[in-house]
């Protein structure tokens, strides 16, 4: 197991850190999680949309970078690191237009002090819609 002192983390307290910020507008959740997973969904709907009616690629490169983020920031121990985004790519394979897409983000690498976690973004029938790569810097608290 990846998670910090060897626990998974609290699906509802994932969720509601993002409560008064991006997470929360465009209504991401987070959704399950295993030993060396986590995942999360997010509406396709007016917040999430693009002006022609598909699922925005911003948003989901929102979702990613949410969820790789919070992934990284709950393998490191919380009293002495965080984990800020360094470098995203995304590439957008299928439109989705409405329902909800979920997202599972995975490690690639977990280094001292960088962790690289890929991101597939499904939709509701389990077709691949977007993979993105995320590298996280983690840095000491006292430098944050």
């Amino acid at each position: 197991m990846i998670w910090w002192n060897g626990e998974k983390p609290s699906l509802e307290r994932l969720t509601k850190l993002g409560s008064s910020s991006m997470p929360a507008h465009l209504g991401i959740e987070f959704h399950d999680c295993g030993d060396d997973w986590i995942s999360a969904r997010m509406p396709v709907d007016h917040r999430t949309h693009q002006p022609f009616g598909r699922l925005h690629g911003g948003a989901s490169v929102a979702l990613a970078e949410t969820i790789g983020s919070m992934a990284g920031a709950m393998v490191v121990d919380p009293d002495r690191f965080a984990c800020v985004g360094m470098e995203i790519n995304a590439n957008h394979l299928r439109p989705v237009r409405d329902g909800w897409v979920y997202a599972t983000a995975r490690p690639e690498a977990l280094g001292r002090s960088t962790h690289v976690w890929s991101i597939r973004i499904v939709d509701e029938l389990d077709k691949l819609a977007c993979i993105s790569r995320l590298t996280l810097a983690v840095i000491p608290l006292e430098r944050k």
